[in-house]
């Protein structure tokens, strides 16, 4: 986004007089969306007076940081030593199995004992994906059979992890949206069948958007959140291209608070959300 921004505010440094709707349509297309675009354009308007790029970013910053939450306390293990779960969800191509992956490792790093399961078990290459990533980073993956019931793959994965005394279970889970219908189904299956073993579980579910998609992203999460309630965004691709206004659209239009933000290839190239470093950078 930063690269957006900056090129944004080039334009309105070497412009005589601004041009309102084209900076209310390149506020649009930072996926900021047409309510905050239109009150930053009112509100530099209504200072009746020349208005320069320091305005534009003070303004901008200013309603970006009052439409995100606060920062989220990051995930820590339960007291009662059960397992700690986390849900991840999120379609195909948003990178979802290495933000699971890149989860892991984070918590492994915090000295936390993690599991990963590989749910997704409808794409043969998500599950190779996550057991590649488990040997990398030296997490344990637990699998299932081609075409299991992603139910079933949590449950072991569940079982394990209590019989182990795992503090945090995380579960990929297949990104199919292809019908809510079955999207619904098969969420609401995996948090039965945790709750099985565990009638608090899953503790966590967290939707993975790619910052590059837009209102792609924005229609995701609005699907994700019926078929199953949504604590946070995991927000992807947010190295060079990646925008970032979605994240402040989703929470603006429901609540769902970014949680943590994917920001490149490197399996270290992931941080919880901090509300001011992300205005900070994102502009």
């Amino acid at each position: 986004m930063a690269g957006f921004f900056k090129s944004l505010l080039n334009k309105i440094t070497n412009r005589a007089e601004i041009d309102w709707d084209d900076l209310e349509a390149d506020l649009i297309s930072a996926d900021l969306g047409v309510r905050m675009s239109t009150s930053i354009i009112d509100e530099l308007r209504d200072l009746g007076r020349e208005v320069s790029a320091d305005d534009v970013v003070e303004t901008t910053r200013r309603h970006i940081s009052k439409r995100l939450p606060e920062n989220s306390p990051p995930p820590t293990p339960r007291a009662d030593g059960k397992p700690f779960v986390i849900l991840v969800v999120g379609v195909n191509g948003t990178g979802k199995t290495t933000s699971s992956a890149k989860l892991g490792l984070w918590l492994h790093q915090r000295g936390h004992s993690v599991i990963l399961a590989a749910a997704d078990t409808f794409r043969a290459a998500a599950v190779e994906q996550l057991q590649r990533w488990g040997e990398r980073l030296k997490l344990p993956v637990v699998t299932g059979n081609p075409n299991a019931d992603p139910s079933s793959v949590c449950f072991h994965a569940h079982q394990k992890a209590i019989a182990d005394q795992t503090q945090f279970l995380i579960c990929d889970t297949a990104g199919r949206i292809h019908t809510r219908h079955n999207l619904m189904e098969e969420l609401g299956k995996i948090r039965r069948t945790l709750a099985k073993q565990d009638e608090t579980a899953p503790h966590l579910t967290l939707l993975v958007v790619d910052a590059t998609t837009g209102s792609n992203a924005l229609q995701q999460a609005k699907e994700f959140h019926k078929a199953s309630p949504l604590d946070g965004l995991i927000v992807t691709k947010l190295d060079g291209s990646g925008k970032g206004g979605i994240a402040v659209t989703i929470h603006d239009q429901l609540g769902i608070p970014p949680r943590f933000l994917g920001t490149g290839e490197e399996p270290g190239a992931f941080s919880i959300f901090e509300k001011e470093k992300f205005v900070r950078e994102i502009l």
